[in-house]
């Protein structure tokens, strides 16, 4: 058995689908373990794009195993209508997808409960999907929540639902409506139900790859609280989010070549100028789920040496090097000034993040069009001293270079 992790390492829309895609090739099992469809993947293959929000991006690959794990939060409506769409385009479930009866469900309720806490302006605002997530993982947390395999059992869902409604002051009148639209979805769903931990912890002539959803600067722990998603999305959450009970052979970041922030919360390097829309538009900075324009800024190294740190990091992707062609100047921030202090530490605190002032230090850019290279040594040799400088100030080997969505477009050193 071999396992392979590929975790964000920012705020999240690092170009992880693609280095998923490119390295489930020598997996036999893709696995999700955290996050809902919040979450988008977005994989080019020639003509074709494909949007994945719960789907395991690792499905493109006839033959493989595609598992969601316990620390994944379902809306099944969602699901089965990302799975109609995948199908629509030729990609098989039958005997390849599966899902762990732990995993909680999102209900229509957890949409509108979103909505609402979003609405509140007595609230942080932190600019959430709407999508369910948070408030179905705090009824998880409340243990009122409804788990997928609870779906097969009707009157002991119907007592579960009658708990949550009530725990919400919703109309108990509700549950009737709720157990009628779950039990639209639910048969379609029973062939997918299987017990991951045990597929995983037995899988001894098997390889497995991990695949995280957001970043680690989301982490509902170690992120930019309170502006962070409400799952563990660095390495720890691979144990809580699947049973996994073996150490983690591999552990990849994913790092862009620029920071990018979808939402609201601190963003020292954040651009506010031409040069920030600039790497909007040349790097397609809008979001898979929402369509929202990314805010867009340079390169963090503060920010990336601590996330290297959390999550264990043994080497690095880099992605999206190619955005960066055209620019004469690049900028690294090394540092941050908070008050009188130069630090190198991630604040813990999203109120000390936001007094942060990035301390820079500039790097000649290059103009030419990298997309076709192969090769990392043909790569012009200010890229490759962009490069070199992240990897010395961050103590790690970038080791896969992205200039480009496509498989083919991957550098591997």
């Amino acid at each position: 058995m071999s396992s392979t992790a590929v975790l964000g390492c920012a705020w999240g829309d690092e170009a992880k689908a693609k280095i998923v895609d490119v390295l489930a090739k020598d997996a036999d099992y893709v696995v999700r373990f955290q996050g809902g469809n919040n979450a988008g993947h977005t994989i080019k293959l020639k003509d074709k794009k494909f949007v994945f929000h719960l789907v395991p991006s690792g499905i493109l690959y006839p033959g493989k195993t595609c598992l969601i794990g316990s620390g994944v939060v379902i809306d099944p409506f969602q699901l089965l209508a990302e799975m109609d769409g995948l199908k629509a385009q030729g990609i098989s479930f039958e005997n390849r997808f599966f899902i762990d009866p732990r995993a909680q469900i999102v209900l229509p309720l957890h949409c509108e409960l979103d909505g609402k806490a979003e609405a509140d302006s007595k609230q942080t605002n932190i600019g959430t999907t709407k999508r369910g997530i948070g408030p179905c993982y705090s009824d998880a947390i409340a243990r009122y929540g409804i788990r997928f395999g609870d779906l097969f059992d009707k009157k002991y869902l119907t007592e579960r639902l009658e708990n949550i409604i009530r725990y919400h002051n919703y109309p108990i009148s509700d549950v009737s409506i709720v157990l009628e639209k779950l039990e639209q979805v639910t048969e379609q769903l029973r062939p997918f139900l299987k017990q991951i931990p045990y597929l995983l912890n037995e899988a001894d002539d098997k390889n497995i790859l991990f695949e995280g959803a957001q970043g680690t600067l989301l982490d509902v722990t170690f992120g930019t609280y309170p502006f962070v998603t409400s799952s563990h999305t660095s390495s720890g959450g691979i144990a809580i989010g699947t049973g996994f009970g073996k150490k983690v052979d591999r552990i990849v970041g994913i790092l862009k070549s620029y920071y990018t922030r979808v939402g609201k919360g601190p963003f020292p390097t954040e651009l506010h100028d031409e040069i920030g829309n600039r790497i909007r538009i040349q790097g397609n900075e809008f979001g898979s789920t929402t369509g929202r324009p990314r805010r867009c800024g340079w390169f963090d190294a503060v920010a990336a040496k601590y996330t290297s740190m959390i999550n264990g990091i043994d080497e690095i992707a880099f992605t999206l090097l190619d955005v960066l062609s055209g620019f004469d100047t690049l900028k690294i921030c090394t540092a941050y000034k908070i008050g009188d202090i130069i630090t190198n530490e991630f604040p813990h605190s999203a109120k000390d993040l936001e007094q942060a002032i990035p301390q820079y230090i500039e790097l000649p850019g290059w103009n030419d069009d990298i997309t076709g290279i192969t090769e990392y040594n043909k790569l012009p040799i200010n890229a490759q001293k962009y490069i070199a400088k992240i990897e010395e100030i961050i103590s790690k080997n970038v080791t896969i270079v992205s200039v480009g969505p496509e498989r083919g477009q991957t550098i591997f050193r």
